[in-house]
C-alpha cells in the first residue's frame, strides 16, 4: 500500500483517537520512569495496592504506556489492536469518571466527553471502512 492510499484511508476521528492514545502512551512512560527514579512526588503509597513498592507502579505505568503506544501506531494503520484497546480505555475512563465524579466533576466531565470522543472516532472509522468495502 503506498503512502498516499495510507492518508486517504485515515480518516480525522481515527487520527484524534491515536493522538489520544499517543498522549496516554507518553504520560504513563513518564509517570513510569518517575515512579521508577522513587521520585519524591509519590508522598505515602504505604496503604495502596503495591504497598511502599513504587517500583512495581513503575512496571505498571511503563506496561500501560507501551501498549498505549502501540494501540495508537495501530490506529494509524487501521489495526484491530489499537481498536480494542482504545476501547477498553474509554470504557475505564468513563467508569473511572463516574466514581469520581463527587470529587472532580469538571474533570470528571471532560474525561467521559474525551472516552465518548474516542469511542466514537474509532467505531465511526470502522464504519467507513465496512461501508467502502475494506473490512472492518
Amino acid at each position: 500500500m503506498s503512502t498516499q492510499q495510507q492518508i486517504e484511508r485515515l480518516s480525522g476521528w481515527s487520527a484524534f483517537a491515536a493522538i489520544v492514545m499517543f498522549s496516554v502512551g507518553f504520560f504513563r512512560l513518564i509517570s513510569g520512569i518517575s515512579y521508577l527514579a522513587d521520585s519524591r512526588k509519590v508522598n505515602d503509597l504505604t496503604m495502596g495496592l503495591f504497598g511502599d513498592s513504587v517500583w512495581a507502579w513503575g512496571i505498571w505505568d511503563l506496561g500501560i504506556g507501551i501498549a498505549a503506544l502501540f494501540a495508537a501506531y495501530s490506529l494509524l494503520v487501521n489495526g484491530t489492536y489499537g481498536k480494542i484497546v482504545a476501547y477498553l480505555w474509554a470504557v475505564l475512563v468513563i467508569v473511572n469518571s463516574f466514581l469520581i465524579m463527587g470529587i472532580s466533576p469538571w474533570f470528571a466531565a471532560a474525561s467521559i466527553t474525551l472516552a465518548v470522543l474516542v469511542v466514537y472516532g474509532v467505531a465511526k472509522t470502522a464504519d467507513e471502512a465496512a461501508s467502502r468495502g475494506m473490512g472492518a
